[in-house]
């Protein structure tokens, strides 16, 4: 690990401060920590966060939740107004890695985490993302667990928040503070996709403070839930996972939000498959139909093909669990 400041900051202009200078922030460190020790990471400056007052959980007027980004993801997937309003937000957070990370990550940290694509954490492999220009060792390497979806010559990997797909799906805003002011920003622009630049990951400007992550109100009563594959079922990230919301009346679909996570490099909307739900009946018919959709535009890499299929599966099973189905 190499040598860095620390300081720790009481106020968000001193965040702010600190963070317009240069600054790294930290709050649980379940992630950059990690990324510090493997020489991935090299910040001259850390800045502690973990005091700022960003830490409620507030439903809003019209029946959205607004999730302060200190609240800890254990907080959160606990929190009865998440749990009744969004279950789709508290089985993903449940999901994620191990009741003791839980305990200490929160929720703006868990968004602005970096992928795990081994070759990512390896200084001495080629990556893109952490050395732009130098190729990306994954695409003829072991890339089993990489993206099928958004890939580019310049990088496979992919995101691996659980909650980041559960955003993607409710159509969710992040809120920002920097030194030109506030602004929000929609999730699916919020992360970037690599095209030719993948080491520029998140739409966070130098100096800038995740400060809530704000997910809209629906037509109630909404169904959701959340569907992870993995290898092993404890402390394991997805092969491919997905996030449903349905909201159904008078037997028919009204409003369809979906997304999957482990298959894209970023978490990925799956419009073709909400086109194919809205203003139909549920039946197992149509959820495999519309699942069929879900990896339009895959592009496979030799080792992760089974991920076509994988994907619609999941996508299927999980359409027929929140309608209603078994």
């Amino acid at each position: 690990m190499y040598p860095f400041s620390f300081t720790k900051v009481a106020t968000t202009r001193q965040a702010l401060d600190a963070g317009r200078a240069g600054g790294r922030y930290i709050a649980g460190g379940t992630t950059l920590v990690d990324l510090m020790r493997e020489t991935v990471e090299r910040p001259s400056t850390i800045v502690d966060i973990s005091g700022l007052p960003l830490r409620d959980i507030m439903v809003t007027r019209r029946g959205g939740l607004r999730i302060g980004a200190l609240v800890r993801m254990s907080e959160a997937a606990a929190h009865r107004g998440v749990r009744a309003l969004y279950p789709v937000i508290s089985q993903a957070l449940e999901l994620s890695a191990s009741a003791q990370l839980r305990n200490m990550a929160t929720i703006g940290g868990n968004i602005m985490q970096r992928t795990r694509c081994t070759y990512f954490r390896d200084v001495s492999a080629a990556c893109n993302k952490r050395e732009p220009g130098s190729g990306c060792a994954a695409l003829h390497g072991v890339n089993r667990t990489h993206a099928i979806l958004g890939t580019t010559d310049d990088c496979v990997a992919t995101h691996p928040s659980d909650v980041a797909v559960a955003f993607t799906a409710l159509e969710a805003t992040v809120h920002l503070l920097g030194p030109a002011g506030e602004r929000s920003v929609p999730f699916a622009d919020f992360l970037h996709k690599p095209g030719s630049t993948p080491n520029h990951e998140q739409a966070v400007r130098k100096g800038e403070l995740i400060t809530a992550v704000e997910i809209p109100s629906f037509p109630r009563p909404l169904r959701s839930g959340y569907l992870k594959v993995r290898d092993r079922q404890s402390y394991e990230f997805a092969l491919t996972s997905a996030a449903v919301a349905l909201y159904i009346r008078g037997g028919v679909i009204h409003e369809a939000r979906v997304a999957a996570g482990g298959v894209g490099t970023v978490p990925w909307k799956l419009p073709a498959v909400e086109q194919a739900l809205i203003g139909r009946r549920p039946s197992e018919a149509l959820w495999t139909r519309a699942a069929e959709r879900a990896a339009d535009g895959a592009r496979p890499l030799r080792h992760n093909r089974f991920k076509v299929e994988l994907l619609k599966r999941t996508v299927e099973r999980q359409l027929r669990v929140v309608g209603g189905g078994k």
